[in-house]
């Protein structure tokens, strides 16, 4: 019974650890380099600024207490970046489907599903 429980508690967090690391990577390259980045339009105080957020977005998420505040930091930023994506004729499924895997996992958290 305690390893279906476990599996439970594994399989519940596997969604959330996806997001984490694809926003980890995206806001530290962000950070550290920036200067680097080929981004029209944004400045590397800009790209340094949003890379801290979405760090500090990535440690609201994976909190139980304030699970809330990051899925509406992430999701809202994603959802801008659709938008850019859309605007700029770029391909934007896959950027519509991180914000859908976002919310997803922090319903799974949210709800913990019964057994």
């Amino acid at each position: 019974m305690q390893l279906l429980k476990t599996a439970k508690q594994v399989l519940l967090w596997i969604p959330s650890i996806v997001v984490a690391y694809f926003f980890l990577d995206n806001g530290l390259t962000k950070i550290f380099f920036s200067s680097g980045m080929d981004k029209i339009g944004a400045s590397t105080n800009l790209l340094i600024s949003t890379g801290i957020l979405l760090v500090l977005a990535v440690a609201l998420f994976l909190s139980k207490k304030t699970l809330m505040y990051g899925t509406a930091f992430l999701v809202l930023y994603m959802i801008a970046i659709v938008f850019i994506h859309i605007s700029k004729g770029k391909p934007f499924l896959l950027t519509a489907s991180i914000v859908l895997l976002t919310l997803f996992a922090a319903y799974l958290r949210k709800t913990q599903l019964p057994s």
